[in-house]
């Protein structure tokens, strides 16, 4: 295997190790969350958005946070712009009479620019999380319903919001 795509494969797995996907930020979520009072989940991380009262006595939460906005920048590629032409060769003897003349086609690479293949946006960044809870307000499930990307490299904002490491 060349060095170039053992290099490429090596960071590829660097980069994927070190991230976090949903579902094993809800694995995590649960393994800690589940069983206990959900006001002990709200106490740690802020008010739940929403609540829905079922007719068991239990809830239905949802929670939003880590709310961010991520400035993505314009994408561009390299366009070189290609310069053809035709070239006319003379040969001239001695005496100064034309014995030949040739004509040839030409292409060259010419100026570079730059063509923009997508703009500057922003990207909201936030993790929505479900629970669950019985009727003594005690969560019986619990998991991330929405989900963005991360800061950086990481693949889930849940993960990063609930402190999961990977």
């Amino acid at each position: 295997m060349p060095f170039k795509f053992r290099l490429a494969a090596v960071v590829a797995l660097a980069i994927t190790a070190g991230c976090t996907t949903t579902e094993e930020a809800n694995q995590a979520i649960q393994s800690r969350w589940i069983g206990q009072p959900a006001d002990m989940f709200f106490a740690q991380y802020g008010p739940p958005e929403s609540l829905y009262r079922m007719t068991n006595g239990g809830k239905v939460y949802t929670w939003r946070g880590g709310d961010r906005t991520r400035y993505i920048p314009a994408q561009y590629e390299r366009v070189e712009q290609p310069v053809t032409g035709q070239s006319v060769t003379t040969e001239v003897s001695a005496d100064g009479k034309v014995t030949k003349t040739s004509t040839s086609t030409f292409a060259a690479s010419g100026p570079v620019r730059q063509r923009m293949i997508s703009g500057p946006r922003e990207e909201a960044l936030f993790c929505e999380i479900q629970i669950a809870t019985d009727p003594a307000d005690r969560i019986q499930t619990i998991r991330a319903s929405n989900d963005t990307d991360g800061e950086g490299l990481s693949l889930s904002r849940c993960a990063e919001v609930m402190g999961v490491k990977p």
